[in-house]
């Protein structure tokens, strides 16, 4: 059977300058404005924290079962995902990412692998794949 969910979230107002953000099931509000290394005033979220917090949560959850499959134990997970909003001198915007992720209890080739597996199985993985430029770093970690 296969499992199915569609989050929704409603945008209100100017968007990433002042707008706001609401999902149908009322878990999650929140203001956005434009950072202030853009310019802009700060002070709240913006779509490229968003998207890498979603990214992050995703992509462990994908190295949980890439480890699982592997029988491997982890004795500790975390990733930190940097989205960057590139801007051209035509005026396009696009993105780019770097995934930073931390294992305890492998090694280091065991960090690695599970990091291109995991890279393989994420869904944010596969929607950009090919179409921004990604980097996955992985670190054994002794905890």
């Amino acid at each position: 059977m296969a499992v199915s969910y569609t989050g929704v979230v409603t945008v209100t107002g100017e968007g990433r300058n002042g707008g706001q953000v609401a999902a149908d099931d009322g878990l999650l509000t929140t203001s956005l404005a434009i950072p202030k290394e853009l310019g802009g005033a700060g002070g709240a979220t913006n779509p490229e924290q968003l998207f890498a917090a979603g990214w992050g949560a995703c992509f462990l959850g994908a190295v949980r079962r890439a480890a699982a499959q592997r029988r491997v134990a982890l004795t500790s997970t975390a990733v930190t995902v940097e989205v960057t909003l590139n801007g051209g001198d035509d005026g396009v915007f696009g993105l780019g990412a770097v995934l930073n992720l931390e294992l305890g209890g492998v090694d280091q080739e065991t960090a690695t692998e599970l990091a291109e597996a995991a890279h393989q199985l994420c869904p944010y993985s596969k929607a950009t794949r090919g179409n921004i430029p990604v980097t996955v770093n992985a670190v054994a970690v002794s905890v």
